[in-house]
Protein backbone atom coordinates (compact mmCIF):
# COMPACT_ATOMS: atom_id res chain seq x y z
CA UNK A 1 0.00 0.00 0.00
CA UNK A 2 2.76 2.48 0.68
CA UNK A 3 4.13 3.81 -2.56
CA UNK A 4 7.73 4.66 -2.86
CA UNK A 5 7.44 8.58 -3.05
CA UNK A 6 5.30 8.42 0.14
CA UNK A 7 8.22 5.93 1.89
CA UNK A 8 10.60 8.74 1.05
CA UNK A 9 9.04 11.10 2.80
CA UNK A 10 7.92 9.07 5.61
CA UNK A 11 11.82 8.63 6.09
CA UNK A 12 12.41 12.05 5.97
CA UNK A 13 10.26 13.21 8.63
CA UNK A 14 11.40 10.60 10.58
CA UNK A 15 14.99 11.53 10.03
CA UNK A 16 13.38 15.05 10.96
CA UNK A 17 12.73 13.71 14.61
CA UNK A 18 15.49 11.15 15.42
CA UNK A 19 17.68 14.50 14.31
CA UNK A 20 16.11 16.78 16.38
CA UNK A 21 16.04 13.99 19.44
CA UNK A 22 20.15 13.23 18.71
CA UNK A 23 20.32 17.48 19.07
CA UNK A 24 18.47 17.36 22.35
CA UNK A 25 20.45 14.29 23.79
CA UNK A 26 23.84 16.17 22.63
CA UNK A 27 25.54 17.69 25.91
CA UNK A 28 23.51 21.26 25.91
CA UNK A 29 20.62 21.85 23.06
CA UNK A 30 20.64 25.14 21.33
CA UNK A 31 18.02 27.68 22.35
CA UNK A 32 15.87 29.33 19.87
CA UNK A 33 17.94 32.79 20.61
CA UNK A 34 20.47 30.95 18.80
CA UNK A 35 19.30 29.15 16.42
CA UNK A 36 17.55 32.22 15.06
CA UNK A 37 21.11 33.82 13.34
CA UNK A 38 21.61 30.31 11.70
CA UNK A 39 18.13 30.96 9.74
CA UNK A 40 19.88 34.09 7.32
CA UNK A 41 21.21 33.14 4.24
CA UNK A 42 20.80 29.49 5.19
CA UNK A 43 20.55 26.78 2.44
CA UNK A 44 18.16 24.37 2.48
CA UNK A 45 20.13 21.71 4.12
CA UNK A 46 21.37 24.26 6.97
CA UNK A 47 17.22 25.36 7.40
CA UNK A 48 16.36 21.39 7.89
CA UNK A 49 18.76 21.71 10.07
CA UNK A 50 17.96 24.68 11.93
CA UNK A 51 14.54 23.45 11.95
CA UNK A 52 15.52 20.53 14.24
CA UNK A 53 18.05 22.64 16.67
CA UNK A 54 14.04 24.56 17.27
CA UNK A 55 12.38 21.63 17.93
CA UNK A 56 15.32 19.82 20.26
CA UNK A 57 15.27 23.48 22.34
CA UNK A 58 11.37 22.15 23.30
CA UNK A 59 10.50 26.44 23.85
CA UNK A 60 7.74 27.98 23.46
CA UNK A 61 9.03 30.22 21.50
CA UNK A 62 10.31 27.72 18.39
CA UNK A 63 6.47 27.26 17.49
CA UNK A 64 5.49 30.87 15.98
CA UNK A 65 8.63 30.75 14.04
CA UNK A 66 8.86 27.07 12.56
CA UNK A 67 4.80 28.68 11.80
CA UNK A 68 5.73 31.50 9.93
CA UNK A 69 8.63 29.53 8.35
CA UNK A 70 5.99 26.91 6.72
CA UNK A 71 3.68 29.36 5.68
CA UNK A 72 6.10 31.52 3.83
CA UNK A 73 5.87 34.76 5.92
CA UNK A 74 8.81 34.10 7.81
CA UNK A 75 11.81 36.55 6.53
CA UNK A 76 15.23 38.35 6.60
CA UNK A 77 16.44 41.31 6.69
CA UNK A 78 19.75 42.91 4.94
CA UNK A 79 21.11 43.80 8.19
CA UNK A 80 20.78 40.24 9.27
CA UNK A 81 17.85 39.87 11.45
CA UNK A 82 14.82 37.53 11.38
CA UNK A 83 11.12 38.80 11.20
CA UNK A 84 7.68 37.51 10.77
CA UNK A 85 5.27 39.49 8.55
CA UNK A 86 2.07 40.45 10.27
CA UNK A 87 0.70 42.27 7.70
CA UNK A 88 1.45 44.59 3.98
CA UNK A 89 4.82 46.24 5.22
CA UNK A 90 4.37 45.49 8.38
CA UNK A 91 6.75 42.84 10.74
CA UNK A 92 7.79 41.93 13.62
CA UNK A 93 10.86 40.45 15.49
CA UNK A 94 10.81 36.62 15.03
CA UNK A 95 12.39 36.55 18.88
CA UNK A 96 11.37 39.39 20.94
CA UNK A 97 7.74 40.23 18.91
CA UNK A 98 8.96 43.72 18.25
CA UNK A 99 7.97 46.10 15.63
CA UNK A 100 10.24 45.98 13.00
CA UNK A 101 11.62 49.55 12.06
CA UNK A 102 12.14 49.37 8.32
CA UNK A 103 14.27 51.99 7.59
CA UNK A 104 16.82 50.43 10.23
CA UNK A 105 16.05 46.88 9.27
CA UNK A 106 16.18 47.96 5.30
CA UNK A 107 14.71 45.65 2.71
CA UNK A 108 12.75 42.47 3.50
CA UNK A 109 13.64 39.48 1.92
CA UNK A 110 11.33 35.96 2.70
CA UNK A 111 13.47 32.88 3.54
CA UNK A 112 12.00 30.17 0.98
CA UNK A 113 11.74 26.38 1.54
CA UNK A 114 10.73 23.97 -0.86
CA UNK A 115 7.99 20.68 -0.46
CA UNK A 116 10.25 18.57 1.16
CA UNK A 117 10.83 20.97 3.66
CA UNK A 118 7.74 22.12 4.45
CA UNK A 119 6.17 18.51 5.20
CA UNK A 120 9.01 18.39 7.76
CA UNK A 121 8.33 21.30 9.05
CA UNK A 122 4.37 19.99 9.33
CA UNK A 123 6.17 17.27 11.69
CA UNK A 124 8.15 19.27 13.68
CA UNK A 125 4.61 21.48 14.70
CA UNK A 126 2.74 18.49 15.13
CA UNK A 127 5.38 17.06 17.74
CA UNK A 128 5.91 19.95 19.25
CA UNK A 129 2.19 20.87 20.07
CA UNK A 130 1.47 17.06 20.76
CA UNK A 131 3.25 17.07 23.97
CA UNK A 132 2.10 20.34 24.89
CA UNK A 133 0.98 21.16 28.11
CA UNK A 134 -2.44 22.73 27.19
CA UNK A 135 -5.16 20.21 26.53
CA UNK A 136 -6.41 22.06 23.42
CA UNK A 137 -2.97 22.54 22.03
CA UNK A 138 -3.32 18.84 22.28
CA UNK A 139 -6.22 18.41 20.34
CA UNK A 140 -5.52 20.81 17.68
CA UNK A 141 -2.34 19.37 17.42
CA UNK A 142 -4.21 16.00 16.85
CA UNK A 143 -6.90 16.98 14.89
CA UNK A 144 -4.36 18.18 12.19
CA UNK A 145 -2.60 15.24 12.18
CA UNK A 146 -5.76 13.51 11.68
CA UNK A 147 -6.30 15.52 8.38
CA UNK A 148 -3.13 15.43 7.01
CA UNK A 149 -1.17 11.92 8.59
CA UNK A 150 2.28 10.98 8.15
CA UNK A 151 3.90 7.75 9.00
CA UNK A 152 6.97 9.77 10.11
CA UNK A 153 4.37 10.41 13.50
CA UNK A 154 3.69 7.27 14.37
CA UNK A 155 6.20 6.75 16.73
CA UNK A 156 5.36 9.98 18.69
CA UNK A 157 1.84 9.22 18.81
CA UNK A 158 2.13 6.38 20.26
CA UNK A 159 3.90 8.26 23.03
CA UNK A 160 1.92 10.63 23.34
CA UNK A 161 -1.32 8.61 23.84
CA UNK A 162 0.78 6.77 26.83
CA UNK A 163 1.18 9.54 27.88
CA UNK A 164 -2.34 11.63 28.03
CA UNK A 165 -4.61 11.81 30.55
CA UNK A 166 -7.53 13.60 29.34
CA UNK A 167 -9.75 11.45 27.70
CA UNK A 168 -11.35 13.35 24.99
CA UNK A 169 -7.49 14.23 23.87
CA UNK A 170 -6.37 10.56 23.50
CA UNK A 171 -9.52 9.71 21.78
CA UNK A 172 -8.53 11.83 18.67
CA UNK A 173 -5.10 11.36 19.25
CA UNK A 174 -5.79 7.19 18.96
CA UNK A 175 -7.95 8.43 15.67
CA UNK A 176 -4.82 10.30 14.53
CA UNK A 177 -2.87 6.72 15.07
CA UNK A 178 -5.66 5.01 13.11
CA UNK A 179 -4.85 7.49 10.30
CA UNK A 180 -1.51 6.78 10.09
CA UNK A 181 -1.75 3.78 10.33
CA UNK A 182 -3.58 3.42 7.28
CA UNK A 183 -1.21 5.14 5.44
CA UNK A 184 1.59 2.08 6.35
CA UNK A 185 1.74 -1.67 5.10
CA UNK A 186 -0.41 -3.04 7.94
CA UNK A 187 -2.85 -6.35 7.79
CA UNK A 188 -5.22 -8.11 9.93
CA UNK A 189 -6.44 -7.24 13.03
CA UNK A 190 -4.71 -4.33 13.07
CA UNK A 191 -5.76 -2.83 9.85
CA UNK A 192 -9.64 -3.72 10.62
CA UNK A 193 -9.17 -1.90 14.09
CA UNK A 194 -7.46 0.83 12.40
CA UNK A 195 -10.33 0.79 9.93
CA UNK A 196 -12.78 1.02 12.84
CA UNK A 197 -11.69 3.45 14.70
CA UNK A 198 -11.94 5.80 12.05
CA UNK A 199 -15.79 4.38 10.62
CA UNK A 200 -16.67 5.37 14.15
CA UNK A 201 -15.55 8.70 13.85
CA UNK A 202 -18.30 9.28 11.58
CA UNK A 203 -17.41 12.62 9.61
CA UNK A 204 -16.12 13.72 6.07
CA UNK A 205 -12.54 13.78 7.14
CA UNK A 206 -12.96 9.77 7.88
CA UNK A 207 -14.93 9.26 4.65
CA UNK A 208 -12.35 10.99 3.13
CA UNK A 209 -9.29 8.52 4.66
CA UNK A 210 -10.97 5.60 4.08
CA UNK A 211 -11.23 6.26 0.42
CA UNK A 212 -7.76 7.34 0.25
CA UNK A 213 -6.85 3.77 1.72
CA UNK A 214 -8.92 1.96 -0.25
CA UNK A 215 -6.68 3.07 -3.59
CA UNK A 216 -3.95 0.47 -2.53
CA UNK A 217 -5.82 -2.08 -0.69
CA UNK A 218 -5.93 -5.83 -1.27
CA UNK A 219 -9.55 -7.15 -2.07
CA UNK A 220 -9.92 -8.43 1.71
CA UNK A 221 -9.12 -5.00 3.05
CA UNK A 222 -11.14 -3.24 0.43
CA UNK A 223 -14.31 -5.09 2.11
CA UNK A 224 -13.52 -3.75 5.45
CA UNK A 225 -13.03 -0.04 4.11
CA UNK A 226 -16.17 -0.25 2.31
CA UNK A 227 -18.02 -1.64 5.16
CA UNK A 228 -16.45 1.99 7.14
CA UNK A 229 -17.36 3.94 4.22
CA UNK A 230 -21.15 2.76 4.31
CA UNK A 231 -21.03 3.08 8.25
CA UNK A 232 -20.13 6.47 7.76
CA UNK A 233 -22.28 7.48 4.70
CA UNK A 234 -25.57 6.36 6.69
CA UNK A 235 -24.32 8.74 9.95
CA UNK A 236 -23.84 11.65 7.56
CA UNK A 237 -27.10 11.30 6.39
CA UNK A 238 -28.53 11.44 9.67
CA UNK A 239 -26.50 14.50 10.43
CA UNK A 240 -27.50 16.08 7.63
CA UNK A 241 -30.90 15.62 8.17
CA UNK A 242 -30.15 17.65 11.67
CA UNK A 243 -28.14 20.11 9.26
CA UNK A 244 -31.33 21.00 7.63
CA UNK A 245 -33.20 21.02 10.87
CA UNK A 246 -30.68 23.55 12.54
CA UNK A 247 -30.82 26.00 9.48
CA UNK A 248 -34.63 25.83 8.89
CA UNK A 249 -34.42 26.82 12.49
CA UNK A 250 -32.13 29.46 12.18
CA UNK A 251 -34.17 30.84 8.93
CA UNK A 252 -37.60 30.55 10.84
CA UNK A 253 -36.12 32.51 13.52
CA UNK A 254 -35.30 35.47 11.70
CA UNK A 255 -38.67 34.91 9.79
CA UNK A 256 -40.69 35.05 12.91
CA UNK A 257 -38.67 38.44 13.74
CA UNK A 258 -39.29 40.01 10.59
CA UNK A 259 -42.94 39.27 10.99
CA UNK A 260 -44.24 39.28 14.32
CA UNK A 261 -44.22 42.50 14.48
CA UNK A 262 -46.21 42.49 11.42
CA UNK A 263 -48.63 40.32 12.84
CA UNK A 264 -49.26 42.52 15.66
CA UNK A 265 -50.30 45.67 13.65
CA UNK A 266 -52.04 43.42 10.75
CA UNK A 267 -54.18 41.63 13.48
CA UNK A 268 -55.12 44.86 15.76
CA UNK A 269 -55.34 47.34 12.73
CA UNK A 270 -55.75 45.50 9.77
CA UNK A 271 -53.63 47.80 8.14
CA UNK A 272 -51.56 46.11 5.33
CA UNK A 273 -48.35 47.49 5.63
CA UNK A 274 -46.20 47.76 3.05
CA UNK A 275 -43.31 50.07 4.62
CA UNK A 276 -42.70 46.90 7.55
CA UNK A 277 -39.55 45.80 5.37
CA UNK A 278 -37.91 49.58 5.67
CA UNK A 279 -38.51 49.54 9.65
CA UNK A 280 -36.35 46.55 9.81
CA UNK A 281 -33.71 48.66 7.27
CA UNK A 282 -33.92 50.94 9.82
CA UNK A 283 -33.02 49.02 12.56
CA UNK A 284 -30.09 47.16 10.94
CA UNK A 285 -29.07 51.31 10.18
CA UNK A 286 -29.14 52.17 13.61
CA UNK A 287 -26.82 49.36 14.30
CA UNK A 288 -24.22 50.36 11.81
CA UNK A 289 -24.16 54.22 13.33
CA UNK A 290 -23.71 52.80 16.32
CA UNK A 291 -20.97 50.71 15.60
CA UNK A 292 -19.48 53.91 13.88
CA UNK A 293 -20.02 56.00 16.66
CA UNK A 294 -18.23 53.42 19.06
CA UNK A 295 -15.68 52.75 16.55
CA UNK A 296 -14.79 56.81 16.60
CA UNK A 297 -14.88 57.62 20.20
CA UNK A 298 -14.47 54.18 22.38
CA UNK A 299 -13.74 51.43 20.45
CA UNK A 300 -12.98 49.11 23.67
CA UNK A 301 -16.49 48.98 23.41
CA UNK A 302 -17.44 47.26 20.20
CA UNK A 303 -17.99 43.95 22.31
CA UNK A 304 -20.96 45.48 24.05
CA UNK A 305 -22.11 47.58 20.19
CA UNK A 306 -25.50 45.77 20.58
CA UNK A 307 -26.02 46.06 23.55
CA UNK A 308 -26.49 49.52 22.79
CA UNK A 309 -27.86 49.13 19.56
CA UNK A 310 -30.72 47.03 20.36
CA UNK A 311 -32.77 49.49 22.85
CA UNK A 312 -31.69 52.20 20.05
CA UNK A 313 -32.98 50.75 17.22
CA UNK A 314 -36.64 49.98 18.85
CA UNK A 315 -37.04 53.36 20.43
CA UNK A 316 -35.79 55.17 16.82
CA UNK A 317 -38.02 52.54 15.00
CA UNK A 318 -41.02 52.73 17.48
CA UNK A 319 -41.05 56.78 17.13
CA UNK A 320 -41.04 56.55 13.81
CA UNK A 321 -43.86 53.75 13.58
CA UNK A 322 -45.78 56.10 15.94
CA UNK A 323 -45.17 59.08 13.50
CA UNK A 324 -46.31 57.44 10.65
CA UNK A 325 -49.55 55.92 12.36
CA UNK A 326 -50.58 60.10 13.41
CA UNK A 327 -49.80 61.16 10.29
CA UNK A 328 -50.51 59.51 7.57
CA UNK A 329 -52.82 55.70 8.90
CA UNK A 330 -54.88 57.11 10.89
CA UNK A 331 -56.52 58.59 7.53
CA UNK A 332 -57.29 55.89 5.91
CA UNK A 333 -58.46 53.34 8.23
CA UNK A 334 -61.11 50.93 6.38
CA UNK A 335 -59.92 51.69 3.25
CA UNK A 336 -57.02 48.76 2.59
CA UNK A 337 -56.39 49.75 -1.02
CA UNK A 338 -55.45 53.43 -0.14
CA UNK A 339 -53.73 52.23 3.01
CA UNK A 340 -51.15 49.52 1.06
CA UNK A 341 -50.70 52.36 -1.81
CA UNK A 342 -49.78 54.52 0.80
CA UNK A 343 -47.68 52.57 2.71
CA UNK A 344 -45.68 51.39 -0.44
CA UNK A 345 -44.99 54.71 -1.34
CA UNK A 346 -43.66 55.77 1.92
CA UNK A 347 -41.67 52.45 1.66
CA UNK A 348 -40.04 53.82 -1.68
CA UNK A 349 -39.81 57.29 0.23
CA UNK A 350 -37.99 55.53 3.39
CA UNK A 351 -35.63 53.52 0.61
CA UNK A 352 -34.28 56.75 -1.08
CA UNK A 353 -33.97 58.64 2.09
CA UNK A 354 -31.60 56.51 3.17
CA UNK A 355 -29.88 55.84 -0.10
CA UNK A 356 -29.03 59.80 0.04
CA UNK A 357 -27.17 59.97 3.78
CA UNK A 358 -26.19 56.43 3.63
CA UNK A 359 -25.08 55.90 -0.18
CA UNK A 360 -26.32 53.02 -2.51
CA UNK A 361 -23.99 50.32 -1.34
CA UNK A 362 -23.75 48.16 1.73
CA UNK A 363 -22.53 48.73 4.75
CA UNK A 364 -20.05 47.14 7.02
CA UNK A 365 -21.99 45.71 10.20
CA UNK A 366 -19.41 44.01 12.45
CA UNK A 367 -19.43 40.94 14.45
CA UNK A 368 -18.53 41.48 18.07
CA UNK A 369 -16.50 38.46 19.52
CA UNK A 370 -18.89 37.02 21.12
CA UNK A 371 -20.84 36.09 17.93
CA UNK A 372 -18.08 35.91 15.60
CA UNK A 373 -16.73 31.84 14.83
CA UNK A 374 -18.16 28.65 14.53
CA UNK A 375 -18.60 25.40 16.78
CA UNK A 376 -19.62 21.87 16.49
CA UNK A 377 -21.90 19.74 18.22
CA UNK A 378 -21.96 16.73 17.11
CA UNK A 379 -21.93 16.58 13.12
CA UNK A 380 -23.64 19.64 13.12
CA UNK A 381 -21.87 23.02 12.02
CA UNK A 382 -23.03 25.93 13.98
CA UNK A 383 -22.19 29.73 13.94
CA UNK A 384 -22.53 31.75 17.02
CA UNK A 385 -24.04 34.76 15.24
CA UNK A 386 -27.05 31.91 14.42
CA UNK A 387 -27.19 30.45 17.52
CA UNK A 388 -27.45 34.28 19.16
CA UNK A 389 -30.34 35.24 16.59
CA UNK A 390 -32.20 32.10 17.48
CA UNK A 391 -31.97 32.87 21.08
CA UNK A 392 -32.84 36.44 20.84
CA UNK A 393 -36.29 35.77 18.36
CA UNK A 394 -36.84 33.59 21.44
CA UNK A 395 -36.51 35.99 23.76
CA UNK A 396 -38.22 39.07 21.82
CA UNK A 397 -41.29 36.49 21.83
CA UNK A 398 -41.46 35.62 25.09
CA UNK A 399 -41.30 39.79 25.76
CA UNK A 400 -44.42 40.16 23.48
CA UNK A 401 -46.08 37.43 24.81
CA UNK A 402 -45.50 39.26 28.30
CA UNK A 403 -46.73 42.56 26.80
CA UNK A 404 -49.93 41.54 25.52
CA UNK A 405 -50.90 38.96 28.72
CA UNK A 406 -50.12 40.70 31.57
CA UNK A 407 -49.78 44.48 30.98
CA UNK A 408 -52.45 47.05 30.57
CA UNK A 409 -51.88 47.55 26.86
CA UNK A 410 -51.95 44.30 25.84
CA UNK A 411 -55.07 43.65 27.54
CA UNK A 412 -56.28 46.53 25.29
CA UNK A 413 -54.79 45.51 22.01
CA UNK A 414 -56.57 41.90 22.25
CA UNK A 415 -59.84 43.96 23.21
CA UNK A 416 -59.51 46.07 20.17
CA UNK A 417 -58.49 43.30 17.85
CA UNK A 418 -61.61 40.87 19.03
CA UNK A 419 -64.18 43.88 19.08
CA UNK A 420 -63.01 47.45 18.24
CA UNK A 421 -66.66 48.86 18.59
CA UNK A 422 -67.30 47.62 21.57
CA UNK A 423 -64.01 48.35 23.17
CA UNK A 424 -64.09 51.95 22.46
CA UNK A 425 -67.64 51.96 24.26
CA UNK A 426 -66.08 50.44 27.39
CA UNK A 427 -63.61 53.40 27.32
CA UNK A 428 -60.82 52.24 25.63
CA UNK A 429 -58.96 54.74 23.63
CA UNK A 430 -58.79 52.75 20.25
CA UNK A 431 -56.85 55.71 18.32
CA UNK A 432 -54.10 55.42 21.44
CA UNK A 433 -54.42 52.17 21.32
CA UNK A 434 -53.67 51.93 17.41
CA UNK A 435 -50.74 54.44 17.21
CA UNK A 436 -48.80 52.43 20.68
CA UNK A 437 -49.36 49.19 18.66
CA UNK A 438 -48.21 50.42 15.07
CA UNK A 439 -45.24 51.72 17.05
CA UNK A 440 -44.92 48.47 19.10
CA UNK A 441 -44.83 46.67 15.68
CA UNK A 442 -42.57 49.06 14.15
CA UNK A 443 -40.29 48.90 17.20
CA UNK A 444 -39.80 45.02 16.68
CA UNK A 445 -38.93 45.42 13.31
CA UNK A 446 -35.98 47.50 14.39
CA UNK A 447 -34.95 44.82 16.49
CA UNK A 448 -35.23 42.47 13.47
CA UNK A 449 -32.97 44.64 11.55
CA UNK A 450 -30.16 44.51 14.28
CA UNK A 451 -30.29 40.53 14.25
CA UNK A 452 -30.05 41.00 10.54
CA UNK A 453 -27.05 43.30 10.10
CA UNK A 454 -25.16 40.28 11.28
CA UNK A 455 -25.52 37.46 8.78
CA UNK A 456 -27.08 39.80 5.77
CA UNK A 457 -25.93 43.05 3.93
CA UNK A 458 -26.94 46.05 5.13
CA UNK A 459 -28.47 48.53 1.95
CA UNK A 460 -31.52 50.28 1.28
CA UNK A 461 -33.01 47.31 -0.22
CA UNK A 462 -32.23 45.06 3.14
CA UNK A 463 -35.93 45.45 4.18
CA UNK A 464 -37.42 44.27 0.77
CA UNK A 465 -36.05 40.87 0.97
CA UNK A 466 -38.47 40.07 3.99
CA UNK A 467 -41.21 41.69 3.39
CA UNK A 468 -43.23 38.62 1.09
CA UNK A 469 -41.56 36.50 3.64
CA UNK A 470 -43.30 38.35 6.36
CA UNK A 471 -46.80 38.47 4.97
CA UNK A 472 -46.50 34.81 3.69
CA UNK A 473 -45.80 33.47 7.80
CA UNK A 474 -48.60 36.03 9.08
CA UNK A 475 -51.26 34.56 7.00
CA UNK A 476 -50.13 31.28 7.47
CA UNK A 477 -50.30 31.06 11.13
CA UNK A 478 -52.82 32.97 11.47
CA UNK A 479 -53.44 36.90 11.22
CA UNK A 480 -52.74 38.57 15.30
CA UNK A 481 -51.48 35.49 16.61
CA UNK A 482 -48.41 34.94 18.02
CA UNK A 483 -48.11 31.46 18.40
CA UNK A 484 -49.44 31.10 14.92
CA UNK A 485 -46.64 33.37 13.63
CA UNK A 486 -44.09 31.18 15.54
CA UNK A 487 -45.25 28.08 14.53
CA UNK A 488 -45.58 29.63 11.13
CA UNK A 489 -42.31 30.84 10.59
CA UNK A 490 -40.71 27.52 12.42
CA UNK A 491 -42.40 25.56 9.74
CA UNK A 492 -41.57 27.54 6.69
CA UNK A 493 -38.04 27.46 7.48
CA UNK A 494 -37.66 24.07 7.75
CA UNK A 495 -39.98 23.21 5.03
CA UNK A 496 -37.83 26.04 2.38
CA UNK A 497 -34.10 24.51 3.51
CA UNK A 498 -35.18 20.46 3.23
CA UNK A 499 -36.70 21.61 -0.59
CA UNK A 500 -34.19 24.19 -1.69
CA UNK A 501 -31.23 21.05 -1.86
CA UNK A 502 -33.42 19.53 -4.17
CA UNK A 503 -35.20 22.33 -5.97
CA UNK A 504 -32.77 25.21 -5.57
CA UNK A 505 -33.53 28.94 -3.60
CA UNK A 506 -36.11 29.75 -5.97
CA UNK A 507 -38.07 27.34 -6.62
CA UNK A 508 -38.61 25.86 -3.21
CA UNK A 509 -40.02 29.55 -3.01
CA UNK A 510 -42.43 29.16 -5.53
CA UNK A 511 -43.16 26.01 -4.17
CA UNK A 512 -43.57 27.35 -0.70
CA UNK A 513 -46.35 29.72 -1.92
CA UNK A 514 -48.20 27.47 -3.67
CA UNK A 515 -48.37 25.40 -0.40
CA UNK A 516 -49.33 28.38 1.29
CA UNK A 517 -52.39 29.26 -1.69
CA UNK A 518 -53.34 25.66 -1.30
CA UNK A 519 -53.83 25.85 2.45
CA UNK A 520 -55.49 29.20 3.04
CA UNK A 521 -58.36 27.94 0.38
CA UNK A 522 -58.65 25.33 2.96
CA UNK A 523 -58.34 26.94 6.25
CA UNK A 524 -58.56 30.91 5.26
CA UNK A 525 -57.66 32.38 8.61
CA UNK A 526 -54.62 30.59 8.65
CA UNK A 527 -53.27 27.57 11.31
CA UNK A 528 -54.59 29.08 14.44
CA UNK A 529 -57.38 31.49 14.02
CA UNK A 530 -58.27 34.54 15.93
CA UNK A 531 -61.44 34.26 17.84
CA UNK A 532 -64.22 37.15 18.52
CA UNK A 533 -67.53 38.73 17.24
CA UNK A 534 -65.69 41.34 15.17
CA UNK A 535 -63.30 38.64 13.66
CA UNK A 536 -66.48 36.31 13.49
CA UNK A 537 -68.26 38.69 11.34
Amino acid sequence: MLSLKRLNRCLASLCLIVLAALSAGSTQAQSVSETIPALYDASLSDLRDAVAALVASGEDEALPILSALGGGILHESDTGGIFIETGRNQYVDALTGEPADLDITGDMSVIRINNSLRRDIAAAIGSLTLMSENPITRRAAAQQMISSPNAGNLELLETAIEAETDVGVRAIMEQARAATLLETDIEGDVFEEAVDTIAARGDRTALSILNSARGGASEEQRASLDAGIEQINQSLALWSVGQNIWYGLSLGSVLLLAAIGLAITFGVMGVINMAHGEMVMLGAYVTFVVQEVIRTTNPALFDYSLAIAIPTAFLVTAMIGIAIERGIIRWLYGRPLETLLATWGLSLIIQQGVRTIFGATNREVGNPGWMSGAFELGGLGITWNRMWIVVFAILVFAMLLFVLNRTPLGLQMRAVTQNRRIASVMGIRTPWVDAMTFGLGSGVAGLAGVALSQIDNVSPNLGQGYIIDSFMVVVFGGVGNLWGTLVGALTLGIANKFLEPYAGAVLAKILILVLIILFIQRRPRGLFALKGRAVDA
